[in-house]
């Protein structure tokens, strides 16, 4: 059976350190595939930013444009909505059912777990990969695997909040992403592209 991980998130923007937890979970765990599958409107957290949807999509395609491993899952983004994991993953499994399915979460996720929406009945469609973050618990009562990852202390807040300073950007963001959000003026960027 073929196995996929998701890897859910806003990606606002996506950035290094997503590629590093991505490319860790997928060799530890030998996975056929991750998909990068941006949310259309997150449960858990507020988008705010100056990215549409259609930014974040695009984003994430340049970031992970020449990984042959890594592929795009716009399923959250054409359904819209808000983005129950549970009603995702049910779709894909009915849709894809001879596929193994690794959901990919972070430590903060982790902590918030018995929260999700009709969280026992997700734990039967997929398997929840735990990657810890700095500052998170990442303790659960739920069934996970974890994966030890690289310590990469970079957020998305980090970057808009960069990219709002005017702050360097080098080795944070995969250079097309960066070339996209300057030509787009997200987050308060100039349009100036800096060097790489």
């Amino acid at each position: 059976m073929k196995k996929v991980g998701i890897f859910g998130g806003t990606f606002n923007p996506p950035h290094i350190g997503h590629l590093i937890m991505a490319n860790e979970v997928y060799a530890a765990l030998e996975l056929d595939e991750i998909r990068f599958m941006p949310n259309a409107t997150a449960p858990h957290k507020e988008v705010s930013s100056s990215a549409s949807n259609a930014q974040r999509l695009e984003m994430v395609e340049l970031a992970i444009q020449g990984i042959p491993h890594f592929t795009v899952e716009r399923f959250e983004m054409e359904r819209g909505g808000v983005s129950y994991t549970y009603e995702t993953m049910k779709a894909m499994r009915e849709r894809e059912p001879d596929i193994e399915f690794y959901f990919i979460i972070g430590g903060d996720m982790i902590d918030s777990l018995h929260s999700w929406y009709h969280i026992d009945d997700l734990m039967e469609l997929v398997h929840f990969v735990g990657v810890k973050r700095p500052g998170s618990r990442a303790k659960t009562d739920y069934e996970i695997i974890m994966v030890e990852v690289p310590e990469i202390n970079i957020s998305s807040t980090f970057i808009r909040q960069r990219l709002q300073q005017q702050g360097p950007l080098h080795y944070l963001l995969q250079p097309d992403v960066e070339a996209y959000i300057r030509k787009e003026g997200l987050y308060g960027a100039t349009t100036i592209v800096s060097g790489h």
